[in-house]
């Protein structure tokens, strides 16, 4: 991503000064700068023989492609003890193309609704006792795009296949091969997605700009909504899968992911991007996508999130105020006890190892960029925090 940034130029930043921001500014320059002399460093020495080396910091950006590693791990570890012993259901809620549009213009707003009614919708026909009637909880993390980046919003939940009885005295445990009925959560899910849009457009916290100017008249934004009621909204459920250990590793391809990781980078030819993109509606196939590199930074900026805004969220018995006494309550009626809460293999490992003996590599002194700056160049620049 760095490359890119750097072909791309001053020339992106002066041709785009009209849409622009501040954020699209401050994370094109994290990236540039991650893992460089410019945001210091420090030296690491091995415990066994000896051997040092520089290390460049990390932006920690969470739009960093090269950020994500240590904080998916940090977050998985500590899920271990929130897990319970039962099966999991995946399940993906997406906004349909026509509100796309208004998502970009109000991305705290929209997105902050599409948590909320994907969460209202599991909760509520989880609860009804035509279905599961069952109290449940779940993960839901947030992506914005698709594999060729273009804008795509929807929310990934990953949910316990059952859940508690309105007594709290069992655990009701769901079918094998079905979990939900997804006409129902997809009928439910437009509901309360186009009253919340409803809600939101009477408060007056929806912008609209450009394209969109029309919709600041009442008619014409209802009848927009009234147009969202002609197609089905798209629910994904997928079957139950496996237990704890299993989910632990399935979680980890979708909370700390970013629109595009530097292994799907193919080439970079003068103005010219080529990365790999997986063709879902072509059993998974992968193919190329080549886009001059003012476009690929385009689509790729979509994706930036506002400012504080969080994208893994929980719900019912998972969330912050319920998990404390709810979870245990859940393992004993499963007939466990709570998993502990004890680090995984990889949480044990070392950052990096010696590339001389294998040993473990441990910070010596920390560097500033100035310090960088001043010493001899390392005998090898070593691309680990």
């Amino acid at each position: 991503m760095a490359d890119i940034i750097r072909a791309a130029g001053s020339a992106f930043f002066e041709g785009r000064h009209k849409w622009l921001s501040w954020l699209h500014v401050r994370v094109l320059l994290a990236i540039l700068r991650c893992r460089t002399a410019l945001l210091g460093g420090h030296v690491d020495a091995c415990l066994q023989c000896g051997y040092q080396a520089v290390s460049y910091n990390s932006c920690r950006n969470r739009h960093c492609p090269k950020c994500q590693t240590n904080a998916r791990d940090c977050w998985l570890d500590a899920r271990r003890r929130d897990l319970l012993p039962t099966r999991y259901v995946h399940v993906v809620f997406t906004l349909p193309h026509q509100l796309a549009p208004l998502a970009l213009q109000n991305k705290r707003q929209i997105y902050g609704l599409l948590f909320r009614a994907s969460a209202d919708t599991l909760l509520e026909v989880a609860r009804d006792s035509r279905h599961l009637g069952a109290q449940i909880g779940f993960f839901s993390v947030l992506h914005t795009w698709n594999q060729q980046l273009l804008h795509h919003p929807h929310v990934h939940c990953v949910v316990p296949a059952g859940g508690l009885d309105p007594d709290h005295t069992r655990w009701i445990r769901s079918p094998d091969r079905f979990f939900l009925p997804v006409k129902v959560l997809s009928r439910v899910f437009r509901g309360k997605f186009v009253a919340g849009l409803r809600k939101l457009y009477a408060l007056r916290q929806l912008d609209f700009h450009g394209s969109l100017a029309s919709l600041q008249v009442p008619q014409a934004f209802q009848a927009m909504l009234r147009s969202l009621f002609r197609t089905d909204w798209v629910v994904y459920s997928k079957r139950p899968f496996g237990g704890p250990e299993h989910v632990l590793h399935y979680l980890g391809r979708y909370t700390h992911r970013v629109a595009i990781s530097n292994h799907r980078l193919v080439s970079l030819n003068a103005d010219q991007i080529t990365f790999r993109w997986r063709d879902s509606a072509h059993k998974n196939t992968q193919r190329l996508i080549t886009l001059t590199v003012d476009e690929f930074l385009r689509r790729f900026l979509l994706h930036l999130l506002p400012p504080g805004f969080v994208r893994i969220r929980y719900f019912g018995i998972f969330a912050h105020r319920q998990r404390r006494l709810i979870l245990p309550l859940c393992s004993r009626l499963l007939a466990t006890s709570p998993l502990p809460r004890t680090p995984s293999p990889d949480a044990l490992r070392p950052l990096w190892r010696c590339p001389n003996c294998g040993g473990s590599m441990v910070v010596l002194e920390r560097l500033s960029s100035i310090d960088l700056r001043l010493r001899s160049p390392p005998v090898m620049a070593s691309q680990h925090q």
